[in-house]
C-alpha cells in the first residue's frame, strides 16, 4: 500500500434504523465525565420527574469535536435567524434524575 493510500479517508456510509429516524426531544442535558469517556445525558424534564432519554458515550477527543460543531452551528444559526434567546432550564442546571 502507498503512502497516498493511507492517506485517503475511508468513505463510511452511514445508516439510520427506522426506529432511529424520528429522533427523541431532549429540554436537558446533564454531562459526566472520566478520564476515558464523556457521558452525555439526555433528558426529558417534564415536572416533577425527568426522564433520560438518550445516553451517549463519546471518548474525550470526541466530546471536544461535538462542542466545536455545536459552537459552529450555533454561529450560523444566529446569523441566519438572529439572537438565540436565553430562557430558564426546565430543570435546575446539574440535576441528576435517579
Amino acid at each position: 500500500m502507498s503512502d497516498s493510500d493511507k492517506q485517503k479517508p475511508q468513505e463510511i456510509q452511514i445508516q439510520m434504523p427506522p426506529e432511529i429516524q424520528g429522533g427523541v426531544y431532549a429540554n436537558n442535558m446533564v454531562v459526566a465525565h472520566t478520564q476515558e469517556e464523556f457521558v452525555l445525558d439526555f433528558i426529558m424534564a417534564t415536572p416533577p420527574v425527568g426522564t433520560v432519554n438518550a445516553r451517549v458515550v463519546v471518548s474525550p477527543s470526541h466530546a471536544r469535536r461535538i462542542a466545536a460543531a455545536l459552537v459552529d452551528n450555533v454561529t450560523k444559526y444566529e446569523e441566519r435567524f438572529g439572537k438565540i434567546k436565553d430562557v430558564p432550564a426546565a430543570m435546575p442546571e446539574g440535576t441528576v434524575s435517579h
